[in-house]
Order: structure tokens, then sequence, then C-alpha cells
């Protein structure tokens, strides 16, 4: 059974739909029309590979992050650290229980690096916020990992914990990061152009400010792959055939698509193991 999700055939004269969406499910249709087939059309869904490490690390700090801005003020020090992380630690698809407790450290070190150059007193306007917006297409929403006030404005946070570092480049060319500052501008009523991309593992800050335009450019590209999906949609619920409705896009994420094996040209790719993606470079 196939469950057909946003699209509904408008009677003349109706309005279409508005396409409830977040920038991940729109990102999944752009790296891969199959592989949004898999997760937001089949039902019931393929089975999924096994938990990524690299998924689980980044999943777990996170929260940690989330919880020592929960912290009150004085007790947001770098020594709450290791309570926080450790009641938040996903531990599944590391190698071993050594590899596991290797990387637990590392990201540790990460975290108190990182939270030795914040301010404990700093009320962040929200910290993994929700915000949601609506175009003339588009019903929006997102969770922003951290939104900053600075003077008058508003700044996008986004953590990272991959092994590759980022460059201005990398926060300019993000679709979620342009499309939280668009959402969170209307949902504070405050202007935010500015967005940024803290990565963890070197301590570094990408950043760009976009402006009006910038943001414009964003958002028609997200409605353009909106069009695209209900079309695919509609065509399937008309009796075409979902594999070229949902065509693959085979690439060097296919080794990473969690459903790989479901996917033609994803058992092609060459299979990497569950733990590869914290691996330090060199292995």
């Amino acid at each position: 059974m196939r469950d057909s999700g946003t699209v509904q055939l408008p009677f003349e004269g109706m309005p279409e739909k508005l396409f409830v969406c977040t920038p991940s499910k729109l990102a999944a249709y752009e790296d891969c029309p199959r592989r949004y087939r898999f997760a937001y059309v089949d039902r019931p869904a393929p089975p999924k590979g096994p938990p990524w490490a690299h998924n689980s690390v980044g999943a777990s700090v996170h929260t940690a992050l989330r919880n020592w801005y929960g912290l009150p003020p004085e007790r947001r020090v770098v020594e709450q650290l290791p309570v926080l992380l450790k009641a938040t630690w996903v531990s599944e698809g590391y190698r071993d229980d050594a590899q596991e407790r290797e990387v637990f450290g590392r990201a540790l070190g990460w975290m108190e690096d990182y939270v030795s150059g914040l301010d404990p007193l700093d009320h962040p306007v929200g910290v993994e916020r929700t915000v949601g917006a609506k175009t003339g297409l588009l019903a929006l929403s997102g969770r922003v990992d951290r939104i900053d006030r600075r003077g008058d404005e508003l700044v996008i946070v986004d953590y990272k914990t991959g092994r590759a570092a980022l460059s201005a480049d990398d926060a300019r060319g993000s679709r979620a990061l342009a499309l939280y500052a668009y959402a969170a501008e209307r949902v504070f009523r405050r202007r935010c152009r500015t967005v940024e991309l803290h990565h963890l593992p070197t301590g570094t800050v990408a950043g760009h400010e976009h402006t009006e335009s910038s943001l414009a450019r964003h958002v028609d590209r997200a409605e353009a792959a909106a069009r695209d999906i209900v079309a695919a949609e509609r065509s399937v619920a008309q009796g075409a055939d979902p594999d070229t409705a949902f065509p693959t896009a085979p690439g060097t994420l296919c080794s990473w698509c969690d459903y790989r094996r479901a996917c033609p040209d994803g058992v092609r790719a060459p299979s990497k193991e569950a733990w590869a993606g914290v691996l330090r470079d060199g292995g």
C-alpha cells in the first residue's frame, strides 16, 4: 500500500493545498527522489539499515547542549558536561565498546572547548525552537538548534559534529539555514539574516549574512522542489510507475543511505560500516 501523502486532487476552482514540509524533507527529495519516496510516500516504508554511529554522536551532543541551556545560569559550567552528555548518550552504531568510549571522550572534549567560550548568563531567544512560516505554496516548519539575539537582530545557530570542516560557502548555500532565518524573522517579527554553522570538532564558526533577495532565492528553490514532489506524487496517485516518478540519483551519498538495501542503485554502491563516520582521518 502506498500513501500519497499531501496529494489531493482539488475540485476545479479550489486553491491548491499548501505543501507541508521541513527543510530535511525537501533535502531528501533534492538529494534523491527515490530516497524521498521510501521515507515519505511508500507505506509501509522499506526497512532501514542499522543505526549510524555519527548520527548517534550528533544527537547526543545536540541534546546535551540543549540541556546545558536548560540549567540555571549559575550551574552552566564545564563541570556539568560529563553528566549531561552521559545522560543523553545514544550508544547505537559503534564498532565496539572501546570505540564508543573513545568517541564519548572526543565529543566531551568538543563540548568542553565550545562551552568554555559561551556566556552562561546569555539567554538565547530559542534553543531547539520550532519555527514556521507559510508561502504561496509551502507550509514550512523546522527546529533550530539555537536562535541568538545580537543587538536588534536574530542569528540562526546550527551545531555540526561531522569530520569535515565547514566554510562560509557552506553557510551561504545551506537551504535549511536560509529557511530557518526566513521563518524566524516572521515568527519573532525581528530581522534575521545571519546564519552560522558551529563546527564543534574544530571549534570554528562559518557564517553568512543573507539579503532579502538571497533568502527569496532559497524560498523559490524550495517551492520549485515542492512542485516537483507534488507532481511526482500526483502522477503515482494517477497510476504512474513509482520508480519512474521517483528516480534514483546515484552518487557518493548512496553508500550512506538508510535505504541502500532496498534500492537497485544503492546496493551497487560501496557499503559503509555503521561506525565508519566516526573514524578519525586515517582510520
